[in-house]
């Protein structure tokens, strides 16, 4: 019988799919181990719950509060922070709201006063548990304005809506950058500390679901977590620009 090629499921958010970083960063992995990798993009609250119901064998995501819990809970084996990128409050150029600057809660503070169309993931995706966090600073958990929408979705559609209809978004700033239907949308919040995006990685714990590929999926966090895995995710560049920065060594 012929050796199949081993493959290991990985769930991850839909800005690593999105953002073109696994379709670069996965035949150098299956290069340096010889294992394919299945990935499952989903919001990281999805991501999540896979490991929670063994249907994944790794885990990538960004939503550090939440990766801690699963950790705590016993479904995953240890969290490592691998890279981290931001996220950017995108709208139309002509800022009608006023948001533009470095202060994203004064920005959705204006936002609000003004009603403005804002387009969330209503995903409970790692972005979308920003965003409510950012709402909750400005005090406005309950009063988002009348132009506040949900969507649903993933990344890149909220991207189109925002792009189709004029409206404000909150995105990481990966899939921002490989997203190619603009419009006239534009990056309006940048630079806030608030606004700094931390993924991990973590093997879904073999004890709870044994038939977890704990051995390979282990390779994939180790791989992804090392010297050349990190200089892979650094080297991702779209128009000499850097989508995410590796930290798993701080």
């Amino acid at each position: 019988m012929a050796a199949q090629a081993q493959s290991i499921v990985v769930a991850s958010t839909t800005s690593t799919e999105q953002s073109g970083l696994f379709a670069y960063l996965l035949p150098e992995f299956k290069k340096a181990s010889g294992l394919d990798v299945k990935v499952v993009a989903l919001g990281t609250g999805q991501a999540l719950d896979m490991g929670r119901r063994g249907d994944a064998d790794v885990l990538f995501v960004h939503d550090q509060v939440a990766e801690e819990k699963i950790v705590a809970d016993g479904f995953a084996v240890k969290r490592f922070p691998v890279m981290y990128n931001d996220f950017v409050l995108i709208g139309p150029a002509t800022d009608p709201a006023k948001t533009r600057g470095k202060d994203v809660v004064e920005a959705l503070k204006k936002l609000s006063t003004a009603n403005a169309s804002f387009i969330s993931r209503g995903d409970k995706s790692g972005t979308h548990a920003a965003e409510l966090r950012f709402w909750k600073m400005a005090g406005l958990a309950e009063s988002k304005g009348s132009g506040y929408k949900e969507c649903g979705c993933g990344m890149g559609p909220a991207l189109n809506i925002a792009s189709s209809s004029g409206a404000y978004v909150l995105a990481d700033r990966g899939t921002w950058l490989n997203f190619k239907n603009r419009g006239d949308l534009a990056v309006l919040v940048e630079g806030d500390n608030r606004l700094f995006n931390q993924y991990g990685v973590m093997l879904v714990n073999p004890a709870k679901h044994p038939h977890v590929k704990a051995v390979d999926g282990q390779k994939f966090v180790d791989w992804v977590t090392s010297s050349p895995g990190q200089a892979v995710i650094a080297n991702y560049k779209i128009g000499g620009e850097a989508l995410f920065f590796p930290n798993a060594s701080k």
